[in-house]
Formats: C-alpha cells, structure tokens, sequence
C-alpha cells in the first residue's frame, strides 16, 4: 500500500464533489421541480437530497483514493478506476436527464443501468480494497431507492 496522503484524499473527494455541483448546476432548478411533482410514499422533503449527496460524493471520493493507494496489481486498479468514471459519467447525466429534460422514464432507465455500474464498481473496487468497496454500500443502497422514487414519481405524474 502506498502512503496515505491527506492532501491527496482531499483531491479525490473534491473532485467526487465537483462533480456533483457541476451536475446540479446543469440540472437547473431542481427544487422548484421536485416540490412541483406529486411524489410517492418514502419521499424525502427537498432539503434531505443535497445532504444525503455531498456526504456519498465524498465516500466515492475516499473510496476511490482507497484503491489508488492499494497494493493491487495496475490491472485491476485500472478496471476499477473505469467503473469508477463510468458510474460518475451516468450519475452525473441522471440529474439532467431527470431535472432539466423533465424525462422521468429515460432517468429511471439511466438509474436501472447506473445501479449496475455501482454494483460492478464495487465489485472491482473490493478486488483492491475492501474499504473502498465497503464504503460504496450507502451509495448503491441509495441509488436503489432512488430508482424506486423516480418510477414511482413517473407513474404519479
């Protein structure tokens, strides 16, 4: 394993972070959206969302450092590092999809082919390092309630 550097930590999460912000930016108004649809039973209020999110972004961030630092082998770290992007890719479209382009069903569909992608990362990412896997759990947990909350807000509306 290599050396744990904070600094380094900090960059990855970041990164995770900006990503998030960059999406809700592209997403547009996304609160006045939300409060507009008629939601189904489980509903979160509006202000849980950019809590639950900041604090997921920043376990992808760790967990992702978690495997750079690993003593695996180049060849799985690059296999995780490219689930890695390639779940981040489709969770950042997911908000634009669902918010800005009003596409309720093509978002859910994104959400059923990103919960995938979480699950094949994390497999990978355990291949590396059981951490980065471990830490991954909330956020798979998460994008499957959100596939549940999403189809169920299409079929309300």
């Amino acid at each position: 394993m290599k050396n744990f550097k904070v600094c380094d930590m900090l960059i990855s999460v970041l990164f995770a972070e900006l990503i998030g912000v960059l999406s809700s930016i592209a997403a547009g108004g996304s609160f006045t959206l939300y409060q507009q649809l008629i939601r189904p039973p489980l509903s979160p209020p509006a202000i849980l969302f950019p809590i639950v999110w900041t604090l997921l972004y920043a376990l992808m961030g760790v967990s992702v450092y978690l495997v750079y630092i690993s003593s695996a082998s180049p060849s799985p770290k690059l296999k995780a590092f490219g689930s890695y992007f390639f779940q981040l890719l489709l969770n950042f479209l997911w908000s634009i999809i669902y918010f800005r382009l009003n596409m309720l069903w093509s978002a859910a569909a994104l959400l059923a082919v990103l919960i995938a992608a979480v699950a094949v990362m994390i497999v990978r990412f355990y291949k590396c390092s059981a951490a980065a896997a471990g830490i991954n759990i909330p956020y798979f947990l998460w994008i499957c309630f959100a596939l549940y909350l999403n189809a169920a807000t299409a079929v309300l509306n």
